[in-house]
């Protein structure tokens, strides 16, 4: 994470000019020092990431277009070899700035040019309530980065998240940033390896108890993180950065053995999706948590289990046959550490549905006190039931179906809904 309040200039070809020039600056042996790790450890690091202050912020002062400083990023990131560079967002839960407006209005365009850049709106929190303004915008921009990107799979908007309680120091993307209360510069690590957990409980006796399913996953995961602390430590002596957070998630991959879904059929699932699969994500988010907590010093960011559909081997397989629905999901995300992620949906989606789940999504988040998130992608062209593949990390799957009933009145009250009564802890 790198702080860019320094960069704040009236001019912003000039901000744009000193962003550029501090992120190559500061990062610059990052992806080199990533390599050196891997290599003296055996430890494998996927993906080297920057996330940096949220752009509305330092944007504020600045007069002209915004996206320049979004392609300085781009221009950086490359320039570093990085996979993804975050922090393109704002921060909108109890209202607009000028400068929010500004930005946000620009997002599809930035998402549509840039090949790194990722993008982050914070709408909700416990504290604030809704801002369902921004919900039913965020409907809108969703829709029309899909428009921009239609020639790709609408892939612009696997780069944009929508938070209820954004965490500040989450390594993932593309829902990183660099949040206001962070240092200068920081070290955030993020592990993963559910196949590592998966391979565990292959092992453990089907007629093993819930009581011990939970005790080899929280052994598992205080493995995991260990590794993860040694990392981070490790990053932070070599490059004089200070170690911030240990980011606990279990975040998949398309990769055949690297699934969430695939660990909570080994409890004993038939499919994921079918009944008893929220209480075994619970299971497992809560296991991993206390097994990773007591193995790093600071632990942060999302912490717990990732469903990305798109993104999860086992999940597509499960929407493929008709076990797992959005409605499942969104079940599930009670209970997780995030929300709904990766989920491909029908082009002619309206863009007042999108705004109704990113608001069901963001009141599970802020009733619970808790992390939630919608990065979904109304796949231009697309009808419920075909395929889509988006390439990468990023996977593919199945377009799934949403309600065929409007939303549009709720979408456009507009307003906030209130804090909930548990958010006056004072």
């Amino acid at each position: 994470g790198i702080s860019l309040r320094d960069c704040v200039h009236p001019d912003v070809d000039e901000m744009s000019r000193q962003v550029y020039e501090k992120i190559t600056r500061v990062a610059c042996k990052l992806v080199k020092t990533g390599e050196e790790i891997e290599r003296d450890f055996g430890i494998p690091i996927i993906n080297k990431r920057i996330a940096v202050t949220p752009i509305s912020v330092i944007a504020e002062s600045s007069r002209g277009d915004v996206a320049k400083i979004a392609v300085a990023m781009d221009k950086a990131a490359t320039q570093l070899g990085i996979n993804f560079i975050g922090g393109y967002g704002a921060l909108v839960h109890k209202g607009y700035t000028a400068g929010d407006r500004r930005l946000i209005a620009s997002i599809p365009e930035v998402l549509s040019e840039t090949g790194k850049v990722c993008s982050s709106v914070n709408i909700a929190t416990t504290k604030a309530g809704i801002n369902m303004d921004a919900v039913a915008q965020m409907g809108s921009i969703i829709k029309k980065t899909a428009e921009l990107t239609a020639d790709k799979n609408s892939i612009g908007c696997a780069k944009l998240v929508v938070f209820a309680n954004a965490p500040e120091d989450n390594p993932f993307m593309a829902g990183a940033f660099h949040g206001i209360g962070e240092p200068e510069c920081v070290i955030n690590v993020g592990v993963s390896g559910p196949g590592v957990v998966h391979n565990a409980l292959k092992k453990l006796s089907p007629e093993a108890d819930f009581s011990q399913v939970a005790e080899l996953v929280k052994k598992t995961a205080f493995k995991i993180t260990r590794m993860g602390q040694l990392v981070a430590s490790e990053a932070s002596q070599r490059l004089g950065i200070p170690f911030g957070v240990v980011d606990l998630s279990l975040a998949p991959t398309p990769v055949i053995g690297d699934s969430v879904a695939h660990i909570l059929e080994q409890m004993g699932l038939e499919k994921c999706g079918t009944h008893g699969t929220t209480a075994a994500l619970a299971l497992l988010n809560d296991a991993v948590k206390k097994g990773g907590v007591m193995a790093s010093s600071h632990v942060g960011g999302l912490s717990g289990a990732f469903i990305p559909v798109s993104e999860d081997a086992g999940m597509i397989d499960a929407v493929k046959c008709g076990a797992l629905s959005l409605d499942k999901l969104e079940a599930m995300t009670c209970v997780c550490s995030v929300g709904l992620d990766m989920i491909p949906i029908p082009g002619d989606t309206p863009e007042h549905t999108i705004a109704a789940i990113i608001a069901d999504e963001a009141a599970i988040g802020v009733i619970n006190n808790k992390t939630t998130a919608v990065r979904i992608i109304p796949v231009q062209g697309k009808k419920a039931g075909e395929s889509v593949e988006f390439g990468g990390l990023l996977g593919g799957g199945v377009i799934m179906p949403v309600s065929k009933y409007s939303s549009e009145v709720f979408a456009r009250r507009g307003g906030r809904i209130p804090a909930p009564i548990h958010s006056l802890r004072n």
